[in-house]
């Protein structure tokens, strides 16, 4: 997508479509007041109206609500209707203009990430008749021109940057497990570190997982034919501490002998969306070379059953030495992220921040608004809460309490993967997570209900890309300090 700042009127632009934002009671600026359609139009909230100006010749208004409840993500949802406007009319370039408001970087921002997220579609499978680009017109939104001073060029085309990335992520969401392996996602790693001199990219395969004590990894990459694969993805911003990123990649999730129902199962591709996020993630840094170093570490895997497969009851040794009863093989994701996060801590995180489609508990607790957020330190929680609050990428903080401890002891082994108590899941799972960061700041993010079918005017349903902008936005943060 192209995107562009242009300081001009809007009489002047030339576009397919022209969109502006208002907010409830705004006048129409020219050359849209008094143009036919303009009687009609409303600035309540997600109200888009379309009116026929004499240059481009059609233009749609997208209201904002009131401006004293106006927060950025509305200008998300803006620039999502806009572009699904676009869509509708074949319109191949559009011109976005937004109101007035206290900060406007933040609303330019905002409002390019709401349109380019909302371009996102998913395709490449489909037949095509010849000479078709799709079922359509075969026109898409190629071009974007936001209205306002040279000031917005840097917030907007950051914005870019980042939405395209998270879009890159849905895309690895959303293609089927027989392509997206364990492999693919180590080749998209290193055509990430081909792009840039200061990105390297570490492939391990299963001798060397093994070799290495990776017991969680192995137990659950044992029953596939699918050779597991751990990432290592390093990023020299010269930014002081160095920034762990972890993502949970495992590319198709049966349940293992713990089978999961026939019935959802194939939606379970998109248990490498913690792994898409933090690939996505890195690219997005790199290209905006934020002052700060990156270690990202993925752990991918299929989870399958078989003759090999690891069994409910087998114990196993976990890269930082601690044993572990496998209670329960669909509870596969703690088990290959716990070597993930010591591997982070023996190469030299200084802070670690993960990402997982880990439990079905955290959906019941916060639905698709909210993902679970668990931290051993405040400071760095509060951290990632600012730059979940300012993407529009939400987390909400639960407790991290010493008694959950007692649900992750095992019998006969350090730790049990899954507790006989049905209590806390989510928390749990946060907790038996906690014994592999060594004391460091930690954040667990338990995108299960995020990652996927949020509804969201800007994602729709389907795959969210969720975590992409969080972790691009805490990484500009602590870069800006030079941690």
């Amino acid at each position: 997508m192209r995107v562009e700042v242009a300081d001009k009127p809007l009489s002047e632009v030339d576009a397919d479509l022209l969109a502006v934002l208002i907010f409830d009671g705004d006048e129409l600026p020219e050359p849209l007041a008094g143009a036919p359609g303009s009687d009609d139009v409303k600035g309540s909230y997600k109200k888009a109206t379309v009116v026929h100006p004499e240059r481009p010749g059609r233009a749609v208004v997208v209201g904002l609500g009131d401006r004293d409840e106006f927060e950025p993500e509305r200008a998300r949802v803006g620039g999502a209707i806009a572009t699904r406007t676009a869509g509708s009319v074949d319109a191949t370039s559009m011109a976005l203009a937004g109101p007035d408001w206290t900060d406007p970087k933040a609303l330019a921002k905002a409002i390019v990430e709401g349109a380019i997220l909302a371009s996102y579609r998913f395709d490449r499978f489909k037949s095509k008749k010849d000479g078709d680009e799709d079922e359509g017109s075969g026109k898409h939104l190629d071009q974007i021109t936001v209205i306002g001073d040279g000031e917005l060029a840097e917030p907007v085309e950051a914005a870019r940057i980042a939405a395209e990335a998270e879009n890159f992520a849905r895309e690895l969401q959303d293609l089927p497990a027989n392509v997206v392996t364990p492999s693919y996602l180590a080749g998209r790693a290193e055509a990430i570190a081909a792009e840039h001199s200061n990105v390297t990219c570490e492939v391990l395969g299963r001798k060397e997982i093994a070799d290495k004590g990776m017991g969680g990894l192995v137990a659950v990459s044992q029953g596939t034919a699918e050779d597991p694969r751990l990432i290592v993805l390093r990023y020299q911003g010269g930014g002081g501490e160095t920034l762990g990123l972890v993502g949970k990649g495992v590319t198709f999730d049966t349940g293992g002998i713990s089978i999961k129902p026939a019935g959802s199962m194939h939606e379970m591709k998109m248990d490498m969306s913690g792994a898409a996020a933090v690939l996505e993630a890195v690219s997005a840094i790199a290209k905006l070379e934020i002052p700060i170093d990156i270690l990202s570490v993925i752990p991918s895997t299929e989870n399958m059953p078989s003759g090999t497969a690891v069994k409910p009851g087998d114990i196993i040794t976990q890269l930082n030495g601690k044993t572990v009863e496998v209670n329960n093989t669909d509870a596969e994701g703690r088990l290959i992220l716990a070597d993930a996060l010591s591997y982070a801590v023996e190469l030299g995180a200084d802070r670690i921040i993960d990402l997982a489609t880990l439990t079905g508990a955290v959906i019941v607790a916060l639905g698709s608004t909210y993902a679970g957020l668990i931290s051993n330190d405040d400071a760095f929680a509060a951290e990632v809460e600012g730059a979940a609050a300012r993407t529009g990428e939400l987390a909400w903080r639960l407790p991290l309490h010493p008694e959950y401890k007692e649900l992750t002891k095992g019998t006969a082994a350090d730790l049990t993967n899954a507790s006989a108590k049905r209590k806390a899941s989510t928390i749990y799972a946060g907790s038996f997570l906690e014994e592999f960061v060594d004391e460091r700041p930690w954040v667990h993010l338990d995108i299960a209900g995020t990652a996927w079918d949020v509804g969201r005017e800007y994602v729709g349903k389907g795959p969210t890309g969720f975590g992409v902008r969080l972790l691009v936005d805490l990484a500009q943060s602590l870069g800006s300090r030079k941690v």
